[in-house]
């Protein structure tokens, strides 16, 4: 369809060359004016060809499930940047989510009729989905404190999601010694109608409170780490540039991303053109991409176009920040980066952070960085059913040469195994080392996804249910495995069916210890 496209535009544009040599007057005047004019007709109508799409776009979703009072209620209590001051504190943050929580529970939970018998919505007070109804409400900002701080770490989550989702990469670097503050990013942890309101510099504000107070927490000397997942992922890159450039703000020696957000579809930058229509009461579903059934308790289902515009927006500074310190030659002292990310993910443009972050660095032996791709499972009984893209990963590892840094794919020994192994290039050479691991696919699983990357198998939330947790009562949302007619349910199955957890958590885990213990061991 494309290529038809391109060859009708070049008819058209030969047919309209081919006319102005018979344009009136025949003179440069003229000709300027003719051209003016056939201009003006296609701005037109693209003009309006663009507005009728949009139209329809915004009757059609009028056909999408009626918004609830979690898509359409207005908490004032959010931060934004506009409450940030030089001397905005943790605990200034803090206050505020606590009035934050406090309208939500008046302006939503209080509002929703109680249920008799067993709901799973996450907005019904006290039952199984209810985050207040948890043990602890991971939905808000949270502090891990070892016995003795050797480190500190902030933690920045993904779009919709909540501190929940690197709950237990800061268990990990607890565990290592690390004083570790979980931020709850503006627009989270809440209602997705807040999401409709934020702005990503909402997000850069707010993490630059948090890591100005893990600095002050751990002392001047000691190590600071920020980790980021997908969304969480550019502001951890964001940050790290700004910090370059800014000798107010406290510098991190490592990176850990999950799935970052380097860059997302082009489509995106287009998201917020619903704002012509949706301001109208009839279209206010149109502000949404996804109208869900809220049943997870720490990530939002529902999907707003204002987020989508957002996370475009901070990738696009994103790369303008990357161009101008590489220009400069600051973009040398970026920190060392351990990223971890699944190669088959449809939210993140994977290419993205290989091309437009990891092949722009040129660091230091003694600061390489890494990047780790788990591949999808080559078990030839899959074979059929896989694209030939997804050959992509191998292929680059095999012929690329002087690499910026360490590439490392997690994939299978052999195509009649389903047992994986690492194969590695180091920064600037050419060999290629394998190990063994002690890992296997489990059965049914052809691939990781975005979302599945910093959750273990045994998350009570997000596993694969083998492990009983006394804890948690509600749906083990990450071992659902519904089965019946197609078009029946509510939820999306494709929704339903993502791989919530990484089966090579382990070994996830190990590469973050190593990464840690050399970085304890040089401070």
């Amino acid at each position: 369809m494309f290529s038809i496209v391109l060859h009708l535009a070049a008819q058209t544009a030969e047919g309209h060359c081919g006319n102005e040599a018979h344009a009136p007057g025949h003179n440069s005047s003229a000709g300027f004016v003719y051209i003016m004019k056939k201009i003006t007709v296609w701005f037109t109508g693209a003009v309006l060809l663009a507005v009728v799409l949009l139209l329809v776009r915004a009757i059609e979703s009028r056909n999408m499930p009626e918004l609830q009072i979690w898509h359409t209620a207005s908490l004032t209590n959010e931060f934004t940047v506009d409450d940030a001051t030089p001397q905005s504190t943790l605990q200034d943050y803090l206050d505020q989510e606590e009035r934050l929580f406090s309208e939500l529970q008046q302006k939503v939970y209080a509002q929703v009729p109680p249920i008799t018998g067993v709901n799973f919505s996450r907005y019904s007070h006290a039952q199984s989905q209810d985050p207040q109804a948890q043990p602890h409400n991971w939905n808000r900002s949270f502090e891990l404190v070892p016995d003795k701080i050797k480190a500190g770490a902030l933690l920045l989550h993904g779009l919709t999601d909540s501190p929940y989702s690197l709950r237990r990469i800061g268990e990990l670097l607890q565990a290592q010694g690390f004083y570790v503050l979980g931020l709850r990013l503006p627009g989270h942890g809440t209602i997705p109608g807040a999401l409709t309101q934020v702005h990503w510099q909402d997000w850069v504000a707010a993490s630059r409170i948090g890591a100005h107070h893990v600095r002050q927490r751990i002392g001047s000397q000691n190590p600071l780490v920020i980790a980021g997942y997908s969304n969480g992922g550019a502001l951890a890159v964001k940050y790290s540039l700004d910090a370059l450039a800014d000798d107010s703000l406290p510098k991190p020696q490592r990176l850990l991303l999950f799935s970052p957000e380097i860059g997302i579809k082009p489509i995106a930058a287009f998201s917020n053109s619903h704002l012509l229509l949706s301001f109208l009461p009839w279209f206010e579903q149109f502000k949404w991409l996804d109208i869900e059934p809220e049943y997870d308790p720490f990530k939002y289902n529902s999907f707003p176009k204002n987020a989508a515009q957002q996370a475009y927006e901070i990738t696009t500074e994103v790369q303008g920040q990357m161009q101008k310190l590489r220009q400069t030659g600051r973009f040398r002292d970026f920190p060392r980066t351990l990223t971890f990310l699944s190669w088959a993910d449809n939210t993140v443009n994977t290419t993205a952070t290989i091309e437009r972050f990891y092949d722009q660095l040129d660091q230091l032996e003694s600061t390489t960085s890494e990047l780790i791709v788990f591949d999808v499972n080559r078990f030839d009984s899959l074979a059929l059913f896989l694209p030939s893209l997804v050959d992509a990963p191998l292929d680059r590892l095999a012929l690329s040469g002087e690499l910026r840094y360490r590439l490392t794919v997690i994939t299978n020994v052999a195509r009649n195994s389903q047992s994986v192994a690492s194969y590695s290039k180091a920064q600037r050479s050419s060999e290629i080392v394998s190990k063994p691991l002690e890992l296997t696919w489990p059965w049914g699983l052809y691939s990781l996804s975005h979302v599945a990357i910093p959750f273990s198998p045994d998350d009570p939330i997000y596993g694969d249910g083998s492990v009983a947790n006394k804890t948690y009562l509600g749906l083990p949302l990450g071992a659902l495995q519904p089965r019946g007619e197609t078009q029946l349910l509510t939820a999306p199955l494709d929704q339903l069916m993502r791989l919530r957890y990484n089966p090579f958590f382990s070994y996830l885990q190990r590469r973050i210890e190593l990464e840690i213990a050399q970085l304890l061991n040089s401070s």
